[in-house]
């Protein structure tokens, strides 16, 4: 089950839950004077920690890494298509919002539609 290459720019590899080796698709765009980062999950191709579980920690190891401040980017995970006959593997984008004090993530899903014109640039 390989993600198509279309869904990111980049391998992005972080130290996932318990500093495992993780790696996730990344895209960075501008967009209407914000910076969105989308995270693809890998499947079989990420060897720990998935998107999801890595969380915040991994919005803040992308964030140190290209000079970004966690407070001013929109936060995009991306469950891709993988052509799959199992409903669990099509594609879903969520914006997760990061709460200061550390309490759970909220997740709001987005339609594909609505990121095509930020994912193009």
């Amino acid at each position: 089950m390989q993600v198509p290459k279309d869904y990111y720019d980049e391998i992005f590899q972080f130290s996932g839950q318990w500093d495992m080796p993780s790696a996730c698709g990344l895209k960075i765009r501008q967009y209407q004077g914000r910076t969105y980062v989308i995270v693809t999950e890998l499947y079989q191709d990420n060897p720990g920690t998935s998107v999801t579980y890595a969380g915040r920690s991994l919005a803040q190891q992308i964030c140190d890494a290209k000079d970004l401040n966690i407070n001013d980017i929109t936060y995009i995970e991306c469950k891709p298509n993988t052509n799959s006959k199992l409903s669990f593997y099509d594609e879903e984008f969520f914006e997760v919002r990061f709460a200061a004090d550390a309490t759970l993530p909220q997740y709001k899903p987005i339609d594909g539609e609505t990121l095509k014109p930020i994912i193009a640039q």
